[in-house]
C-alpha cells in the first residue's frame, strides 16, 4: 500500500510525458512554439510572437496568394488581354468613313439615259432660250429678191457668208435677172466670184440654175421643194434656206453649224444631212423649223465653234450634256466669242433693223 501513491505519481509523469512527445518535432523544438515564432507575412522583427487572429491572417493571406483562381491550372499559359472596344469618336469616324465611301460609289453610279420626253423637253427648252438670246437671229446673206438669195446660197458652199456678202454686190449688178446671168461670159463670171473659192465649179452651177429658171420656169424661182432641188448646185439645204426667207415656207437648215450642234446637244446621233433634218423635225412644231435653223446657226458661229467652243461664256451650259468640251472659264470663253458676241461687225453689210452688231466692211475695207 505504501508504493501506491509513488506508482501513481510515476503513471502521472509517464503520462505527462507521451502528451509532450507527441507536440514534439524532430529536433526537439514544438511545433506549437514554431508556430506561434514563425514570422507571418508583413509582421515585424523575427521570433517575435504574433497574436493568434493575426497568424491565422496571415496563413490564410498566404494560402489565398498560392491558391490558383478557380477554373485555371498553374501550367495553362497566361492570355493575351482583350482589346479594348472601340471608343465612340473612333466608332464615328468609321461611320462617317463608310458614309463617305458610300456616298462616293452613290455618286460613281453611271446616270441613267434620258428618255425620248425628257430629250424633247430639253431640246425645246434650248430652242426658247435661243430665241431670248438671238432675237434678232436672220439668214446671214444679203439678198433683195428670191434669184439673189438662190445664187447667194449656192456660192456661200465652202466660205463664209461674208464673203459671200462681199461678192455679191458686183455680180448682181451686172446680172440682176436670171436671164442675164444665163447668157453672161463663165471667164468674166468666174472673175467676180472668184474671192468665194472653187469658183469655175460655182460659175458653172449659177450660169446654170439661171439658164434653167429661164427656161422651164418663166425666169422665176420655183416656190417648191421638189422644183428647187432639180436647179443645178441646188440641194436640201440651199432650198430649205430660199423656201423659209424668201417664201416663209417653214423648213430646217441642216448646214455644217446646224450639224454639229443637234448631236453635241444630243438631239441625234446621226451623221447623215437627210436623216438629220427627219428626226429634227419630229421634236419640233413645224412652225418653229425656220427660226430654230437661225437661232442653232447663230449660236454655232458666235458661241459654240468647233474647234473652240466657249463653254464659260455660254447662257445654256445648264442645258448642255457636251459642257465643257471647250473652254470653261469665263474670262478665257469671252475672248472667242466672234461678231457681235465679241464686239465685232456682222457678216452682212446690209443687216436687217434691229441687229446689234456693226455691218461688215465691203470687200478689200479694213477690216474686210
Amino acid at each position: 500500500m505504501s508504493n501506491s501513491p509513488v506508482r501513481a505519481q510515476a503513471k502521472g509523469a509517464e503520462r505527462v510525458s507521451a502528451e509532450g512527445n507527441s507536440a514534439v518535432g524532430e529536433r526537439g523544438v514544438s511545433k506549437r512554439v514554431k508556430a506561434a515564432n514563425r514570422k507571418p507575412a508583413g509582421s515585424g522583427e523575427p521570433g517575435k510572437s504574433v497574436a493568434p487572429a493575426e497568424g491565422a491572417k496571415a496563413v490564410k493571406a498566404a494560402k489565398a496568394a498560392r491558391k490558383p483562381s478557380r477554373g485555371s491550372t498553374a501550367s495553362k499559359p497566361a492570355q493575351p488581354a482583350a482589346p479594348a472596344a472601340p471608343t465612340k469618336t473612333a466608332k464615328t469616324a468609321k461611320t462617317a468613313k463608310t458614309a463617305k465611301t458610300a456616298k462616293t460609289a452613290k455618286t460613281a453610279k453611271p446616270a441613267k439615259p434620258e428618255s425620248r420626253l425628257a430629250m424633247v423637253r430639253r431640246a425645246r427648252r434650248i430652242n426658247r432660250e435661243l430665241a431670248e438670246v438671238f432675237p434678232y437671229a436672220h439668214p446671214e446673206l444679203d439678198f433683195r429678191s428670191p434669184f439673189e438669195l438662190l445664187v447667194a446660197t449656192v456660192l456661200s458652199a465652202q466660205t463664209t457668208d461674208l464673203r459671200v456678202n462681199q461678192t455679191t454686190p458686183a455680180l448682181f449688178a451686172k446680172y440682176p435677172t436670171p436671164e442675164d446671168l444665163a447668157a453672161a461670159v463663165p471667164e468674166e463670171v468666174e472673175e467676180l466670184i472668184r474671192p468665194t473659192g472653187f469658183f469655175r465649179a460655182k460659175t458653172k452651177s449659177i450660169m446654170g440654175l439661171a439658164a434653167a429658171l429661164r427656161d422651164d420656169f418663166g425666169g422665176e424661182v420655183p416656190g417648191r421643194l421638189e422644183d428647187l432641188v432639180k436647179l443645178p448646185g441646188v440641194g436640201r439645204k440651199t432650198a430649205f434656206v430660199v423656201l423659209g426667207n424668201a417664201f416663209g415656207v417653214p423648213g430646217i437648215t441642216v448646214d455644217t453649224h446646224f450639224m454639229r450642234l443637234v448631236r453635241r446637244w444630243r438631239w441625234t446621233e446621226s451623221e447623215d444631212p437627210v436623216k438629220i433634218e427627219a428626226e429634227v423635225a419630229t421634236i419640233f412644231p413645224k412652225s418653229e423649223w425656220t427660226m430654230l435653223s437661225h437661232r442653232v446657226i447663230f449660236h454655232g458661229r458666235r458661241i459654240c465653234h468647233a474647234r473652240k467652243p466657249a463653254c464659260g461664256a455660254c447662257p445654256i451650259t445648264h442645258l448642255c450634256p457636251s459642257y465643257g468640251e471647250g473652254e470653261t472659264d469665263p474670262e478665257k470663253a469671252r475672248k472667242l466669242l466672234k461678231y457681235e458676241m465679241g464686239g465685232f461687225p456682222g457678216q452682212r453689210l446690209d443687216p436687217p433693223p434691229g441687229y446689234p452688231g456693226r455691218p461688215a466692211p465691203p470687200l478689200g475695207a479694213s477690216g474686210g
